[in-house]
């Protein structure tokens, strides 16, 4: 995919959505909001599926041919959407991987529960690193995308 066509796709996500800056009468100030984030994948079609069909997440955006895709929370359709970024530079690359060596998650997702939400997952087939961490903000636990990323789920 051309890399303008992908920044000119952008471009328009962010204006039609909520946009980083916004006014209202009753407030005199400007409030930044984060509307995107992006994770590198090294197959949008296929972490698109995963994301939607086994995690849960509502598909934005999606063209397979263009390999755009864009999902948001089912419960929260209109916050926070992730880009499924294609890793299509050898920095892309090797960022993704570096952070995969030292076992850091590239995103976390927050759940109410994540005994419950790590069982429904391990259901559908997904591979867990470890057992239940319980830190001083709650609980955690850590599984692989298939698409290079290592991802946290946290109890909020």
């Amino acid at each position: 995919m051309n890399r303008a066509y992908f920044i000119a796709v952008l471009t328009v996500l962010l204006i039609l959505g909520q946009g980083c800056a916004t006014y209202t009468e009753n407030r005199k100030e400007q409030s930044v909001k984060i509307t995107m984030t992006s994770i590198f994948v090294d197959d949008p079609v296929a972490a698109h599926a995963f994301y939607t069909e086994v995690l849960g997440f509502q598909s934005k955006e999606f063209d397979a041919a263009g390999q755009l895709a864009v999902v948001v929370s089912a419960q929260d359709p209109d916050g926070t959407a992730l880009l499924l970024e294609p890793r299509g530079t050898e920095w892309a690359k090797e960022y993704q991987e570096q952070v995969y060596k030292a076992g850091m998650p590239i995103i976390i997702f927050g759940v109410p529960d994540v005994a419950s939400e790590v069982e429904r997952l391990k259901n559908k087939g997904v591979k867990f690193r470890d057992d239940l961490t319980k830190k001083e903000w709650g609980l955690d636990n850590l599984f692989e995308d298939t698409f290079g990323n290592i991802i946290m789920l946290q109890e909020n």
